[in-house]
C-alpha cells in the first residue's frame, strides 16, 4: 500500500495491483499501461512469468526485491531493481530510469 501512496504522490495513476501470480499474469496480458512494478515474489511465487508477458508486450517494468539484482535470472538483470525497503525518491528515480529519463514528477503539495 505504501508503494501505491508513493505513486499517487508522484502523480501516477495506479490502475491495478495483484497479490497473486495468476492475477498478475492476467493483468499483464490485458492492461494497457506505461509501466509496471513487479515484486519479485508474489505470495511465494516468482513474478518472472509476469515479466515475460510484459517483455512480449514491450511494456517497461522494474523489480522490487529484498534480494538484490544478483537474485534475478540473467535475462532480467538489465532491468531496474529497487532494493526493499525503498523510499519515495528511490521509487521516482527507478521509474525515471525505467522510462529512459521521460518521467516527469508531478508531486502534489
Amino acid at each position: 500500500m505504501l508503494v501505491e501512496e508513493y505513486l499517487l504522490e508522484a502523480g501516477c495513476e495506479v490502475v491495478a495491483s495483484a497479490l497473486s501470480l495468476d492475477k498478475a499474469v492476467r493483468l499483464a496480458k490485458t492492461l494497457d499501461v506505461h509501466l509496471a512494478i513487479l515484486d519479485v515474489s508474489l505470495a511465494g511465487n516468482p513474478s518472472f512469468p509476469v515479466a515475460d508477458v510484459l517483455l512480449s508486450r514491450q511494456i517497461p517494468f522494474l523489480f522490487a526485491s529484498g534480494y538484490g539484482r544478483q537474485s534475478l535470472p540473467e535475462k532480467y538483470r538489465d532491468h531496474t531493481v529497487l532494493g526493499k525497503p525503498f523510499d519515495f525518491s528511490e521509487l521516482v528515480e527507478g521509474i525515471d530510469a525505467t522510462l529512459g529519463g521521460r518521467f516527469s514528477l508531478n508531486k502534489s503539495s
